[in-house]
């Protein structure tokens, strides 16, 4: 984003604006994301990444430096057994351990946790989003924030007090701001009975009996419940900008206490933040839910949506604006629309009066690219013609660009990806009447009347006839001209001619399709009548 652009009015551009003028001229900015492993993280979730990253992009483009961490809280309770998981009883064997001791039962990574965020650090790098990760097991594991738990218990009347302002019951006196996992059986079923002024805590088990006095710097079981974890670790990594959802925003949420211990118990002030809505998802089954394992995960998003468009979807919608990721037609329409933000991109007006259009749009393109933007428009097709084309050359996708012809070299990438989608979509998403097979050349013919044989035959001597010298527009004379001479109402003859072709009444607009199909097949399949 070049520096004589006028001031943009992307979100992510105000969001930057405000992170510079709430946090004053800083060597660097600290923006933040998070999330607990508990289960595969799905699109809902990827909601906050790509917000944040979204920001970092826009403060780098004002010549900002930004640190983009990515925290995984795999220290985190294992609380639920998802039900779509394998080996259910010995998963609930490890419930309220931490979920960075539950074993993989789906591969081979060192735990539960870990192949949960390994799935994830595989995809982001695909949409361009890339942060510098940081496991909360290991930070608490190895006592690095000793002092900062030891900060919680110094302050432990004003935490409570900051808690129970939004309580419905208080909390009792002998209550600790921190958790233990117990040293023996590893479970969180213990309570804390004392506190030696210094580094020394002391609980017991219920589930197995233990009773010691652990040392915060040597422990790895002791850590801060998440209200308190949160604004320890924004004054510990000094973080500037970190959105969360509207559960955590809620009068009385997470938020609103984490903002208050942060000031008062830790010397930092909040970062700052928004408010990003829900994600929902249309044209197939299954709520956003990484507790029962029914999800949508980025990776299948990316089944039907290029990485650019899968931005693009972000991108172009506020934070705070609840929206659909679509799985139905929509797929042709949000194609339609990433295509024409590209081509408003690609011919900026001349004149002030159209210039704040493009601004706009211009922007949205560039943060939904994931590198730098091309310097060439893409390969512009729909994606209904497209989804046509693989169909009829069942989904080879080099020969559809062979038909094509006209494709630059430096498009064919991105029609590829682009086509990949389409086929997936066509293949697992798109409606019945939307797909199609092309008939094999040796299928056996339909069942015709003797008025319907004769129509495909003089079909086919019209395509032998005329189809090499006519345009389509030209031969949808003699395509009617059929009807005509044998008295058939178009009506009841373009269902004949699916018919033959596909097996099925309906299909992509006829003339179009004859001519993607070509002659020598069209004869081919036409002449067994």
């Amino acid at each position: 984003m070049s520096n004589d652009r006028p001031t943009s009015t992307h979100w992510a551009d105000i969001n930057a604006d405000k992170i510079i003028r709430e946090k004053g001229t800083k060597d660097h900015y600290t923006c933040a994301s998070g999330i607990t492993p508990s289960g595969t993280v799905h699109i809902g979730n990827f909601r906050e990444i790509i917000s944040v990253d979204l920001v970092v992009r826009a403060l780098r483009d004002k010549g900002e430096n930004v640190r983009f961490i990515y925290s995984w809280d795999d220290y985190d309770v294992f609380r639920k057994v998802p039900k779509n998981m394998p080996q259910q009883e010995l998963l609930e064997t490890y419930l309220r351990k931490p979920i960075t001791l539950v074993p993989d039962v789906l591969g081979d990574s060192e735990s539960y946790a870990a192949a949960n965020e390994k799935n994830l650090e595989e995809l982001l790098p695909i949409v361009g989003v890339k942060p510098e990760y940081i496991y909360q097991a290991a930070k608490y594991r190895n006592s690095d924030y000793a002092d900062g738990i030891k900060t919680a218990l110094e302050h432990r009347d004003v935490i409570r007090r900051q808690l129970n302002e939004s309580r419905t019951s208080d909390l009792p006196d002998d209550w600790y701001p921190v958790s233990v996992f117990c040293n023996k059986c590893d479970r969180d079923t213990t309570k804390v009975t004392g506190w030696d002024g210094d580094y020394g805590v002391s609980y017991t088990c219920d589930s197995c009996g233990n009773d010691e006095t652990v040392d915060l710097r040597k422990t790895p079981g002791v850590k801060l419940p998440w209200r308190i974890d949160w604004p320890m670790r924004w004054a510990y990594e000094g973080v500037d900008f970190e959105p969360a959802g509207k559960d955590h925003h809620s009068e009385g949420g997470s938020f609103d206490t984490a903002r208050k211990t942060s000031k008062e118990v830790y010397g930092h002030e909040a970062p700052v933040t928004f408010q990003y809505d829900f994600i929902s998802i249309k044209g197939r089954g299954g709520k956003i839910s990484s507790s029962t394992g029914e999800v949508i995960s980025l990776a299948d998003v990316l089944e039907v949506y290029t990485p650019e468009v899968t931005r693009f979807m972000f991108a172009g919608t506020r934070p705070n604006t609840e929206f659909a990721i679509s799985f139905d037609l929509d797929v042709l329409k949000i194609y339609e629309d990433y295509d024409k933000c590209e081509r408003t991109y690609f011919n900026k007006p001349d004149n002030d009066k159209a210039m704040k259009k493009w601004e706009k749009q211009a922007r949205i393109y560039e943060l939904s690219q994931v590198d730098k933007v091309p310097e060439t428009m893409s390969y512009q097709i729909q994606i209904r013609y497209l989804s046509t084309l693989l169909q009829i050359f069942s989904g080879d996708i080099d020969r559809v660009i062979e038909f094509l012809g006209d494709v630059k070299p430096d498009q064919v990438d991105r029609l590829k990806a682009r086509a990949a989608c389409a086929w997936n979509w066509v293949k697992n998403f798109a409606p019945d009447d939307f797909t199609f097979s092309l008939k094999a050349e040796d299928a056996a013919p339909i069942e015709v009347s003797e008025v319907e044989g004769k129509a495909l035959r003089l079909l086919a001597e019209k395509i032998e006839t005329h189809m090499d010298s006519c345009t389509e527009k030209e031969f949808s004379t003699h395509l009617y001209d059929v009807a005509r001479e044998l008295e058939i109402e178009s009506g009841d003859f373009f269902p004949v001619v699916y018919k033959a072709l596909i097996g099925k009444e309906k299909g992509p607009r006829l003339i179009s399709f004859l001519y993607i199909i070509g002659k020598e097949k069209l004869l081919k399949l036409l002449g067994k009548y």
